[in-house]
């Protein structure tokens, strides 16, 4: 190996692993037997085994170190190299055997979880995830850190963010939204109720594919299937694949989780394909991933433009359940803001809530400040403090949600932080794109899908999120314009006075 040709046929190889065990675990989420599991794990530890061999050969980091070195190479090409030598760089501190050992804990905490989930008790659960724990309290050793070891596992999803940065997201988050909340439900005599009656789940399901296919998403090049915990996953730009969760007693749930997941999918399809296998092929991080579902699920799909244009067919469809219901009531009770207890199916105000509870109990974990045995009463007493409610159950509580069985600690920050992106970023695309209200009154969303296309998911890697935040909009990740939205929007729902 000794060119820039070698490397893009060297990194498509690793990238290629990679993917396979994307598919594996699609299908272990979606369409896989109970059974499954044992040879599912062993299946994905060997993929895991071999990337981390082709990621660390010496060789490899040869052509890297070289190529660093190449002035005739262009920009992109730069930013391809520079980017897989520091990842080359950090995979230089795991050992075999931690990749290896964290696939197979992985795979169990998963099954762990999906059992203690099933019989609501977090007991079985429990070694598995104090595993995974200990695991990444391990990692954060190997990675090093300046200040908190929760920084190290920070950085994997969301490049250069710290415990000091969230801190201050937080903080704003505090002082500005929770009182705004507390307005907002003094003032709160909305009735959502009609969402929860029954609605067949084949004219969910159908309504939901209309949904996506009005968003621009292509068919051809992902599909949509069901999970318990709803999820998007791309092996290419030409096969960017999305699931929803579908409740027959609740509507809301298919609604907005094809908007979200349809959000995602939109990203990796509209990354070039040309890019495949190398940084510019991927996402920048999962603060930007989530500001575009965020900005597709809610500064869109919660709009009134939106629903004054799909209301009529979705009331067709379901004509006795919504009769007594016409649009704006529709459009208020989609907005409802109230304490609830799955992350999921938050407004996306209290949304922000939910993911700092999370991103209190990860940091305490890694920390040590919190022990694994004590998690279901930690939790239960955030949910008290932070949203004023009991948790009735640990499958309603701290085993919601998939991530610390996939061992993603750090990643729950990234979904405040996109909602904050994708405001800023809304808010730049209505400057400049033409009469954009009007636009989506006609269902046309194309439009945005261009301007997205254009200024984020074309460029993959090629900006880190802080740069390319700044180039769209003229500055850095700021709290003001989701505030903005969030005042403007709900302050007109609730009557609320200034």
């Amino acid at each position: 190996m000794k060119n820039y040709n070698d490397y893009l046929s060297y990194s498509k190889k690793i990238n290629d692993v990679y993917m396979s065990m994307s598919v594996l675990n699609w299908d272990m989420e979606t369409y896989m037997p109970k059974n499954g599991n044992k040879f599912r794990a062993q299946q994905l530890s060997t993929l895991a085994s071999i990337a981390y061999d082709l990621e660390t050969k010496p060789e490899y980091g040869i052509l890297l170190d070289n190529l660093s070195c190449d002035n005739s190479l262009n920009e992109d090409q730069k930013r391809n190299i520079f980017l897989s030598k520091k990842k080359f760089d950090k995979k230089q501190k795991y050992s075999a055997e931690f990749i290896k050992n964290q696939s197979i804990l992985i795979s169990n905490a998963f099954r762990d979880w999906r059992i203690a989930k099933e019989k609501n008790d977090f007991n079985y659960f429990k070694k598995s995830l104090q595993e995974i724990v200990d695991l990444r309290i391990k990692e954060t050793k190997i990675l090093g850190f300046n200040d908190h070891p929760y920084d190290a596992l920070l950085d994997k999803y969301e490049p250069n963010l710290t415990v000091k940065d969230v801190d201050l997201i937080f903080d704003d988050v505090k002082s500005k939204l929770v009182p705004f909340i507390s307005q907002i439900s003094q003032n709160n005599n909305i009735d959502d109720s009609f969402f929860y009656q029954f609605f067949d789940h084949e004219k969910q399901w159908n309504f939901g594919i209309e949904l996506l296919k009005q968003m621009g998403y292509s068919f051809d090049s992902g599909r949509q299937d069901i999970s318990a915990h709803p999820f998007s996953s791309s092996f290419s730009p030409q096969d960017a694949r999305v699931t929803t969760r579908i409740d027959e007693n609740n509507l809301s749930e298919m609604i907005w989780s094809c908007i979200h997941e349809g959000g995602h999918a939109l990203y990796e399809q509209g990354i070039l394909a040309e890019n495949y296998g190398t940084p510019l092929g991927n996402s920048i991080s999962l603060g930007i991933h989530e500001s575009q579902s965020r900005l597709w699920e809610n500064h869109v799909g919660r709009s009134l433009p939106y629903w004054k244009k799909n209301y009529d067919l979705l009331k067709s469809i379901f004509p006795d359940q919504l009769k007594h219901i016409d649009c704006h009531m529709f459009y208020s009770a989609s907005n409802n803001v109230k304490s609830s207890l799955i992350r999921t199916n938050a407004d996306e105000l209290t949304y922000h809530l939910h993911v700092l509870i999370r991103y209190e109990i990860e940091r305490g974990l890694i920390g040590g400040e919190i022990n694994v045995d004590d998690l279901p009463l930690k939790w239960n007493q955030l949910y008290k403090k932070y949203l004023d409610i009991e948790v009735p159950s640990d499958s309603q509580g701290v085993l919601q949600d998939i991530h610390w069985s996939h061992g993603s600690f750090g990643y729950f920050p990234t979904y405040t932080i996109g909602s904050f992106y994708a405001a800023q970023f809304y808010n730049q695309a209505s400057k400049e794109i033409l009469d954009i209200d009007a636009k989506i009154l006609k269902g046309d969303m194309s439009d945005l899908l261009i301007w997205l296309r254009e200024k984020i998911h074309v460029h993959g890697r090629r900006f880190d999120a802080k740069d390319l935040c700044k180039k769209i909009t003229g500055e850095e990740l700021n709290f003001k314009y989701f505030m903005k939205y969030a005042q403007e929007k709900y302050s007109n729902i609730y009557k609320l006075k200034d």
